[in-house]
């Protein structure tokens, strides 16, 4: 049985993968400092046998250095990862999201790992000028949390050039799903907007709302991610995860009303600072090196998820 280390196991990506891992028959041991994870997310896998769980954060180098002994694969999922949060206080983004993923990197490379593979973020593109955005596209990063994605994707780099540590860099788009909290500061569009429109309340939408995203449903990620680990000619990649389809954030208040049979009117506010205008991922490449294809469409998603808030949250 191999081991798998998923860091940040306890969020929403972290929580779907690690259940998904041990399905697949992989020893999983989840790290998390439960500051943006919920321990409500693992609760039903907590009674696996193949599935521990550790309280502790990545900027613990000699506890990391511990754990992974005799790991097969690390997926790296924890991070400070809201572009607001970054924004007002980037300290802490840095030392969790840029000093943490390093330290995740040198215990990978001193514990033999197999492959690390890195959760990063469309954000690293900014508002690139041409759409699709493609892997060799020039970062431009707008905000704090966009610039620690990206010197994460630079360290993974770094460590497959200079020790050989097998990393794949997976830039994720505007991921949703189950157990996205629709409750936080800085929640997501899409379970704010479920949440609220379903308690007969306007969405806040910050802008026109013709802002647009390449929005992706969790299981499309997770799959992506369990190929990326096996696959050999991912070594050193970076990956675009997406449907490629750009979809407005009107339009999902939109979709939201008619599978909800409401009729709900948003009240529109400031953009947010750091906050990009268009993201449409090209998805070429993993086609290519994963045969990665989206099995979950937006809309069969957004049933899903709204399903889920109907019978957790609502």
């Amino acid at each position: 049985m191999k081991r798998a280390i998923v860091t940040g196991g306890a969020g929403f990506i972290g929580s779907h993968l690690s259940d998904e891992l041990a399905e697949r028959g992989y020893q999983v041991t989840i790290l998390d400092d439960i500051s943006t994870g919920k321990q409500s997310n693992i609760e039903a896998l907590r009674n696996r046998s193949n599935i521990d769980f550790v309280q502790g954060s990545i900027t613990d180098l000699p506890r990391l250095q511990k754990l992974f002994k005799g790991s097969y694969y690390v997926f790296h999922q924890a991070a400070l990862a809201r572009v607001p949060f970054s924004v007002s206080d980037p300290l802490s983004a840095n030392e969790v999201n840029i000093t943490g993923t390093l330290k995740v990197l040198i215990a990978a490379r001193d514990n033999g790992v197999e492959k690390v593979v890195f959760a990063s973020s469309s954000s690293v593109y900014g508002d690139a000028p041409v759409l699709p955005q493609r892997e060799d596209v020039i970062p431009s990063p707008l905000s704090p949390y966009a610039l620690t994605k990206l010197a994460g994707e630079y360290y993974c780099t770094i460590f497959k050039q200079l020790y050989g540590l097998s990393t794949v860099c997976l830039r994720y788009f505007n991921v949703y799903g189950t157990r996205q909290d629709p409750h936080s500061q800085y929640a997501m569009v899409i379970p704010a907007f479920i949440d609220r429109i379903a308690r007969h309340q306007p969405p806040i939408i910050f802008g026109d709302g013709e802002q647009s995203r390449d929005f992706t449903y969790v299981d499309n990620v997770i799959e992506a991610n369990l190929i990326a680990a096996r696959a050999k000619k991912t070594a050193g990649e970076v990956l675009n995860i997406a449907c490629g389809q750009a979809i407005t954030v009107n339009e999902i208040i939109d979709m939201i009303n008619d599978l909800l049979g409401k009729n709900i009117k948003p009240i529109y506010t400031d953009p947010r600072p750091g906050d990009v205008r268009h993201s449409l991922a090209d998805i070429t490449l993993a086609k290519k090196l994963l045969g990665f294809k989206p099995k979950v469409p937006f809309k069969q998603g957004l049933e899903l998820a709204i399903n889920w808030y109907r019978e957790n949250l609502l």
